[in-house]
């Protein structure tokens, strides 16, 4: 596996390492939205002068000759809009979707070009286009402006092998609901694959969080045919206690799977959840909350099991394994690499 920290050839490298993974050039490129000409250039440049002999050394004026067509620059402008939230290749991947076919870095050149490069440039933009055109807001650009100017959400990168290797297991508050209470929110995400499983209750406790295992992610990963193999959790009361007297910790040990915590004050380490969670209360929560108004558990339940059906087959994600693909696709091809290892538990 090709790494590196450079933004300019990441998605080169993600590219190859996709490539390698799947065990088909083809079928990376298809993903990728790139050309098999181009991943053999990127593959006999890192053969003769390694990962840095990706970056561009040429200094030559551009060629305007060689810039996307019109119709494909005015769709990233008129997507930078619509959702001035997405990252240059989120927005590749779902413009691929619609069959518009460009690269993030192409994608990011356009922005480059109209002075759309960063979010904050994005939402000026859409303000802007209100106050010019007065035009209705999406929940998706209403949530956008919402949103804090400064992102502080927690980084780092976890080891993982394959589905089911590792999972990450977290509480979210999701407030409190007229009728019913706090609403509280178990949280679960393959850290390979990043499949999410989520359930609301009033309360957090061992019993709930055992639940969560019980009802959605084992009887999951049973139909996978697949193993979990360890958990990842903080240090909350509702994760750790005396085994012989802690609900959750006795149902992990039931089903002999090893139970991982994070270092103390140290959040950052169950990075993934926070990651989820920001997302789902963007995209899930801000938006239903102004759509509906919710009267008991099982209606938000109902709600959020349908987004997670779309977050999970549906939505393009960029995480690490993923490169584009869906949490789901990158489980399935996830399972080939798990047979390959023969890590299997008895």
């Amino acid at each position: 596996m090709l790494h590196s920290n450079n933004p300019i050839i990441k998605h080169k490298t993600g590219l190859l390492n996709l490539a390698e993974e799947l065990s088909n050039v083809s079928r990376a490129c298809k993903v990728m939205g790139v050309s098999r000409d181009t991943f053999y250039r990127y593959r006999e440049l890192v053969d003769d002068g390694g990962v840095d002999a990706l970056i561009e050394k040429s200094r030559r004026s551009p060629n305007l000759k060689n810039r996307v067509e019109e119709a494909v620059e005015q769709a990233v402008m008129e997507y930078a809009i619509e959702f001035p939230a997405h990252g240059q290749h989120r927005t590749s991947n779902e413009l691929r979707k619609k069959g518009v076919f460009v690269s993030g870095s192409g994608v990011r050149s356009i922005w480059l070009r109209h002075d759309l490069e960063n979010f904050k440039k994005r939402l000026k933009a859409l303000e802007a286009k209100v106050a010019r055109d007065g035009i209705q807001l999406t929940d998706e650009q209403i949530a956008a402006l919402e949103r804090k100017k400064h992102d502080d959400e927690a980084c780092g990168e976890i080891e993982t092998a394959h589905p089911g290797y590792l999972g990450s297991q977290d509480t979210f508050y999701v407030g409190n609901l007229k009728g019913v209470g706090r609403i509280y929110q178990q949280t679960y995400v393959d850290t390979y694959c990043k499949v999410a499983h989520c359930k609301l209750y009033t309360t957090k406790t061992p019993i709930t969080a055992a639940d969560l295992l019980n009802d959605k992610v084992l009887p999951f990963y049973e139909s996978q045919q697949l193993p979990v193999l360890r958990i990842l959790t903080d240090r909350g009361t509702e994760y750790c206690g005396k085994v012989e007297h802690h609900d959750y910790q006795l149902y992990l040990a039931i089903n002999d799977i090893d139970h991982t915590k994070t270092k103390a004050m140290s959040p950052q380490t169950n990075g993934i959840c926070e990651r989820f969670h920001k997302t789902i209360l963007n995209e899930f929560y801000q938006v239903t909350f102004r759509k509906k108004l919710y009267q008991t558990l099982e209606e938000l339940q109902k709600d959020l099991d349908e987004w997670l059906s779309y977050y999970n087959n549906e939505r393009t994600h960029q995480g690490k394994m993923c490169n584009g693909r869906t949490p789901v696709e990158t489980l399935i091809d996830g399972k080939r690499v798990w047979a390959e290892k023969n890590l299997t538990r008895i």
